[in-house]
């Protein structure tokens, strides 16, 4: 098996490259930050972005409602430094939230973070972190590769994990590595790519409550109908309000 980094590591050696990355994804970026910006609490000021990157999209969320407390979790130093925020800045993983205090409107976890954290119980946990966190307004936004995306990952690839998925179930299934070229040299991290089954079960364990499903073309941004069509992104709240 080919080594693959830890995603802190990763992403200091991707930072360099981070805006060129996200520039191939600009459609569906812009168009996931667009549907949380309609979807944003009314009255809101606080925002919490876990896996924050270099902080643009956070950013760019808070000022269209102007939001005036923020606060970019992003364990990464060198993500940290290829960003423009004037914010304040954590440098933690999403599995050390239990030591954050605080109330926060919006929560953000963004273009697939939560992916990258292993295994499926610390998952739950970071999302019991989110509800915790959020305020009694609160709205959380997360959005996940889905492993049935045909159009992205093809029609054959999608129906094989289909298959395996009802013939040996598992919650390593959809444990996949991603793989960037940094000047000439592979950068691997370990990644997981979800199912809305199977991401509504994380949220009922976490005590967070589904409020509005959106399938998002990766390529194009458009809003599908189909789960076959795209990846997906969760607005939720904590399930108790």
């Amino acid at each position: 098996m080919n080594r693959t980094d830890d995603p802190i590591a990763a992403y200091d050696r991707l930072a360099a490259e981070f805006g060129r990355l996200t520039e191939r994804r600009r459609q569906y970026l812009d168009a996931v930050d667009e549907i949380v910006i309609s979807h944003l609490p009314e009255g809101s000021r606080s925002l919490l972005d876990v896996g924050a990157g270099d902080g643009r999209r956070a950013l760019r969320i808070a000022q269209a409602r102007n939001l005036t407390e923020i606060v970019l979790l992003e364990p990464s130093a060198a993500m940290q430094r290829s960003g423009p925020a004037p914010a304040a800045y954590l440098t933690l993983r999403a599995e050390q939230l239990d030591s954050l205090q605080g109330n926060f409107d919006v929560i953000l976890c963004l273009w697939n973070v939560l992916g990258h954290i292993f295994p499926e119980a610390a998952r739950v946990e970071a999302m019991r972190q989110f509800g915790r966190l959020a305020s009694p307004r609160g709205r959380i936004f997360v959005d996940v590769s889905h492993r049935y995306n045909a159009a992205h990952y093809g029609a054959f690839r999608t129906a094989l994990r289909f298959l395996r998925d009802r013939i040996r179930p598992s919650e390593t299934n959809g444990d996949v590595v991603t793989e960037w070229n940094i000047g000439g040299a592979p950068c691997r991290a370990r990644g997981h790519v979800f199912t809305d089954r199977e991401f509504r079960s994380l949220a009922r364990a976490s005590a967070l409550t589904v409020e509005r499903r959106f399938v998002v073309d990766y390529a194009s941004g458009q809003i599908r109908r189909w789960g076959l069509l795209g990846h997906l992104l969760y607005v939720l709240r904590p399930s108790g309000e």
